[in-house]
Order: structure tokens, then C-alpha cells, then sequence
């Protein structure tokens, strides 16, 4: 009796999802680098750590410090975590203001994440830019 009813019942769902070929939408693309960023500034945090303990050990640890946050790699590490940082920060905040029912409409929630995106990029562009890395 079980199989006759499922037999009866189309299933729409589909049967094989494959996540690179989802075209997520802009808030959708924004809550997801949200989490992304998230991890990568979790997956960080002992390489910070370790950088402020050896800054604040002795003068030949801060100079040391400053060697290894001054190597390319190093500095294309230190913007991705900036971006990580200024992002989570700033779509941290529009999910905040989502909770109080503020920018959950379609249109709104597009602006919101416009938003995010722009204030993350003139974020990060103004502390490179203005040499503090």
C-alpha cells in the first residue's frame, strides 16, 4: 500500500544537486562569503596569536614580526584577512538588522548586500591604499 501512494505522488525534487552550477543570487552570494569568512578568520586566529606573542616577547621578536608580515605572501594573506574581517563585519551587520525585520524584502536585501560589498571594498582599499599593511 506504501508504494502505491508514493507511485501516485510525483516527486519534483531534484534527484542529483550540483552546488557549482547553483547561480546563487546576490544575498545569497554574500551570506555564503559570511561564512567563508568566518572560518577563515577562525583558521587564522593561531597565526595572529603567535604573531602577537612574538611581537610582545622582545625587540628582536617585534622586528622579527615585522620581517614576516613585510613578505609578499605574508601581505597577500594579511588582505585576505582584512577582506575576511571587513566582510564578516559588515554583512554581521545586515543580518543583525535582517533579525529586526529591517531590508527583508527582495529589493531591500539586494541593497543590503550592495552595500556590504561596498563598504567591504572601501574598507579594504583605504587601509592598503593608505599603507597601513
Amino acid at each position: 500500500m506504501y508504494n502505491n501512494m508514493n507511485n501516485n505522488i510525483k516527486n519534483h525534487r531534484p534527484v542529483y544537486l550540483n552546488l557549482l552550477k547553483i547561480r546563487l543570487p546576490l544575498p545569497g552570494m554574500v551570506s555564503l562569503a559570511h561564512r567563508v569568512s568566518g572560518v577563515g578568520l577562525f583558521v587564522s586566529l593561531p597565526f595572529i596569536v603567535y604573531l602577537l606573542d612574538l611581537s610582545v616577547s622582545s625587540q628582536n621578536g617585534f622586528q622579527q614580526v615585522q620581517r614576516i608580515l613585510h613578505q609578499p605572501v605574508v601581505v597577500i594573506l594579511e588582505i585576505l584577512i582584512l577582506w575576511a574581517f571587513a566582510h564578516h563585519f559588515f554583512a554581521g551587520i545586515r543580518f543583525l538588522l535582517i533579525d529586526a525585520d529591517i531590508g527583508v524584502e527582495k529589493t531591500d536585501s539586494r541593497t543590503g548586500a550592495w552595500l556590504v560589498i561596498g563598504a567591504e571594498v572601501i574598507t579594504v582599499l583605504a587601509i592598503v591604499l593608505y599603507g597601513v599593511l
